[in-house]
């Protein structure tokens, strides 16, 4: 017991100050979480571990509202107005859609994403150095990976000559990182199969389009309906034979071939920062948007071999992980 508690407790059984001395005056914050994510993902287990770590305790001196979507968008302007309407403090929101739900909800409440491709493309804000409105966060720069997942292709099966890409046409980013791949597969001369999907049925009909239109292997442009179906779209490139990539390191280990991109769990983590730093008093709109430094690459030799692909021994010294 400090020496200030033990004067305050002598004072109070001397009746000179009372009780409420020692009532606790620290506030109590209310954060949501938007996302058309999974409630039990990973990502948001680590953003939370984040906010414990820099003494932010839910049930203490935290309430969290939570609104995950498992892939469906059409709630999330619904589930925004929501967060806006309980008052909290910040909105964490992560995929573009959820983004854009909270930006059209607030123009006040500080908005803060933990993963995004593209924030100054898709009008989250003015730059990466000085945002200029109300949200900030860490984006994975997918945009900036094209050219390396049609690299790593190419490495996989280098008579390659049409690829599928795999885009959700409800994302806001999609459409620029689409334009991206296509200009890295014509600097190569690989023709481009646009393939789109917003649902599991979406998934069965396109890799059958893909099969049809004899494309060679599979590009997925990374976005959170993509994440919650990873097991699905691995389990279907196994079925129709066709090596694939993307940049969700979860997909390897859901039984896709290759990934190539940022620890995405990481950007939770960050995003506990900056929720602290809003939360002591700093705005977002100069809060430069963080990118990441370091991008793994991730290879799953057991796929590949019922894909009947031969790993070369170079590309499995580069990688980062190799998945058995």
């Amino acid at each position: 017991m400090t020496a200030r508690r033990q004067a305050l407790t002598l004072l109070s059984l001397l009746g000179l100050v009372p009780q409420l001395a020692f009532a606790q005056t620290r506030r109590v914050w209310r954060i949501g979480l938007l996302s058309s994510g999974s409630a039990g993902s990973r990502t948001a287990s680590e953003f939370m571990r984040g906010m414990r770590e820099l003494d932010y305790v839910e049930g203490t001196n935290l309430v969290v509202e939570r609104r995950f979507g498992a892939g469906d968008y059409e709630r999330l302007p619904e589930w925004a107005a929501e967060l806006v309407q309980l008052k909290v403090d910040i909105i964490v929101a992560w995929a573009s859609p959820a983004i854009r739900a909270a930006q059209k909800a607030t123009k006040t409440i500080p908005i803060v994403f933990p993963t995004t491709g593209d924030p100054v493309g898709a009008g989250f804000a003015a730059s990466l150095s000085r945002p200029g409105g109300n949200i900030t966060g860490v984006s994975n720069s997918n945009l900036d990976v094209s050219t390396k997942l049609v690299e790593l292709l190419l490495v996989v099966k280098p008579k390659l000559s049409q690829v599928a890409v795999l885009t959700n046409p409800a994302s806001s980013t999609q459409p620029t990182m689409l334009r991206s791949i296509e200009a890295a597969c014509q600097k190569v001369g690989l023709q481009v199969l646009r393939i789109n999907a917003s649902t599991p049925d979406d998934l069965v009909r396109g890799f059958a389009d893909m099969v049809r239109n004899r494309a060679g292997g599979v590009i997925i442009a990374d976005d959170a309906f993509m994440v919650v179906q990873r097991d699905h779209i691995a389990a279907l490139a196994l079925k129709y034979q066709l090596p694939s990539i993307t940049q969700n390191i979860a997909y390897t280990e859901a039984g896709g071939l290759m990934t190539y991109g940022t620890d995405v769990v990481e950007g939770f983590r960050r995003a506990a920062v900056y929720v602290d730093k809003i939360l002591k008093g700093a705005k977002p709109a100069e809060l430069p948007i963080e990118q990441p430094t370091r991008f793994e690459l991730i290879v799953n030799s057991k796929t590949a071999k019922a894909l009947g692909l031969t790993i070369s021994k170079e590309l499995l010294l580069r990688a980062d992980k190799v998945v058995e």
